[in-house]
């Protein structure tokens, strides 16, 4: 099933980078190579939770696994427009071993934080199968007995 994101104007070149990055991790003869490159960005940004001030996708990709989105429920809030943290906040749960350094990020840089939520939201549901292309009714090839062709070229 295929559906058609509609990206926000202020995500694209963030989720752009995001999925770059973790869809070039995602290798089917490696499949812990995700895993573990995110446990340990998760693992540094625990000793410095500043530490991707300025880079939101890989704050994101640091985050993902230590937080939960209520996907479902955030789907139904417009965000064509940047919300406030305050109207994402209800949606995002922390694991508890990544508490006290998702509340220092918020505490400096909670604008970050919140663009990362949103970027891991979107990627969730992001659908990388390419769409069919419609057919053209007027495909140049199909009408091959109403021109004269040169066999002999």
């Amino acid at each position: 099933m295929q559906h058609a994101t509609n990206l926000p104007d202020y995500l694209t070149s963030d989720f752009s980078m995001y999925l770059e990055n973790m869809t070039s991790l995602d290798e089917p003869e490696n499949p812990d190579l995700l895993s573990n490159y995110l446990s340990n960005l998760f693992e540094q940004l625990k000793q410095m939770p500043l530490l991707f001030n300025g880079m939101v996708d890989q704050l994101a990709m640091a985050i993902s696994t230590k937080i939960r989105i209520d996907s479902k429920n955030l789907a139904k809030i417009e965000l064509t427009e940047e919300p406030s943290w305050a109207e994402i906040k209800p949606f995002v749960g922390v694991h508890a071993d990544a508490r006290a350094c998702i509340t220092e990020i918020m505490t400096h840089t909670e604008r970050e934080f919140k663009i990362a939520i949103l970027l891991i939201h979107f990627y969730n549901g992001y659908d990388a199968t390419p769409l069919k292309s419609e057919e053209d009714e007027h495909d140049q090839f199909d009408d091959y007995e109403s021109h004269d062709f040169d066999e002999n070229y």
